[in-house]
């Protein structure tokens, strides 16, 4: 009996999963023939100026995800800005993640601490670790 249900489960989990085959299946609506996402109809593109700061002085390592992904070691204070460009319902709706680590700066006490991280939208500052106090990164969902 346990087989038999474990069985119906996978069954149909997968049936959910792959959408009986159709071709207005989550796995294809807003992507081409080629599986690239294609813009909405009618949706226009929706473009935002993001910047990612990490203040401080001296040398630090940083980790964002803005237009790349990376890790380097930076001199402070720090700034890097690209233009995010959502092009599908989708990503406006559920957002574009972007986000900075900074790494640790020698405070005052000369113990290590993480270094302040902002980010800025379009000129509005929508994430802030308050001097490296709460948080030891900065994230946003870009809508």
């Amino acid at each position: 009996m346990r087989k038999i249900i474990i069985g119906t489960a996978l069954v149909l989990a997968t049936t959910v999963l792959t959408g009986c085959g159709s071709d207005d299946s989550p796995a294809t609506v807003g992507k081409s023939a080629s599986g690239k996402p294609q813009p909405d109809a009618g949706s226009g593109e929706s473009k935002h100026e993001v910047t990612l700061e990490v203040l401080g002085t001296g040398t630090s390592q940083v980790y964002y995800n803005l237009d790349t992904n990376k890790m380097e070691k930076v001199t402070l204070p720090w700034k890097k800005t690209s233009t995010i460009t959502l092009t599908t319902d989708a990503e406006k709706r559920a957002g574009l993640s972007v986000s900075v680590v900074p790494g640790s700066v020698s405070g005052p006490d000369g113990m290590l601490h993480a270094a302040a991280c902002v980010i800025t939208v379009d000129g509005k500052k929508v994430a802030d670790n308050q001097g490296g106090k709460s948080d030891k990164m900065c994230q946003y969902k870009v809508k």
